[in-house]
């Protein structure tokens, strides 16, 4: 296999024949999901999805004795929207034991940051207390990504679609997302510009979707230019698993929105 992004996929296949040969019986019902669009309907200040992330790809441990429930208490003190937790386990080192935990730790609406490629993960994601799921557009087909798209509907799930490009971003758009998000970090060779923020956001709110501007956001100017291209939020995983004053690093990122995406 040649890029990260393809590596990750190939392992989410295994893993998944794997669970399609033990699955039992999923229950569809589900607590009440706590609604993330709600929040940025109504939201005067940049939306911050607080991220548990223990480990990535690029950069091996970030941080893997932090108790999930107390940091992501700390999270919601500090005032984030929503709080996303890595499930993969062989390159991120999380688990959908941990989005259990977080669920059931705070109020906030729960992302399940995952390589989602089968209706399987989003049952999964579900039964463990997900409100929102991750779609990545550069990992899936059309057809399978609306059909994921669709299925996380039906189950009441909101949907966090990612794109990296303008070709992707256009698929997005078509499939009708509501809640984009532009990841800065190239999947492929996971190097990493807020210029992919810059670049695309216009068109993503000509399109009226809510845009989160995802990865490279280590200090407050990164936070100001991405909030100044137009961001609804941002999404934040090392720089608040790195840190070692997270609360002064909530106080630097939480801001206003721009005035002309007020609305």
């Amino acid at each position: 296999m040649g890029t990260i992004l393809e590596k990750i996929i190939e392992q989410k296949k295994q893993e998944i024949n794997i669970h399609r040969e033990n699955k039992k019986f999923i229950p569809k019902q589900h607590s009440e999901r706590r609604s993330f669009i709600k929040k940025l309907r109504k939201a005067e200040e940049l939306a911050i999805i607080a991220e548990f992330k223990r480990a990535s790809p690029s950069k091996g441990i970030i941080n893997n004795n932090v108790n999930p429930a107390e940091q992501a208490a700390a999270y919601e003190k500090l005032g984030a929207s929503a709080i996303s937790v890595l499930t993969d386990q062989t390159f991120f080192k999380g688990s959908f034991a941990d989005l259990k935990t977080v669920r059931e730790a705070v109020e906030l609406p729960i992302l399940c940051k995952d390589f989602i490629i089968d209706r399987i993960q989003i049952d999964q994601a579900a039964i463990h207390g997900a409100d929102l799921i991750l779609l990545i557009v550069a990992a899936l087909e059309d057809e399978r990504l609306i059909d994921l798209y669709q299925y996380a509907k039906e189950l009441g799930l909101e949907i966090l679609v990612e794109v990296h490009n303008q070709n992707e971003l256009e698929r997005a758009i078509k499939m009708g997302a509501e809640l984009i998000g532009i990841n800065n970090r190239d999947l492929k060779t996971f190097e990493v510009s807020l210029e992919v923020t810059e670049k695309l956001a216009a068109l993503v709110k000509n399109s009226g979707a809510y845009l989160i501007s995802e990865s490279g956001v280590h200090v407050q100017e990164d936070v100001k230019r991405v909030r100044n291209a137009g961001a609804n939020g941002i999404l934040v995983g090392e720089a608040l698993m790195r840190s070692l004053d997270v609360k002064q690093t909530f106080s630097d990122f939480r801001m206003p929105i721009s005035e002309e995406i007020r609305q």
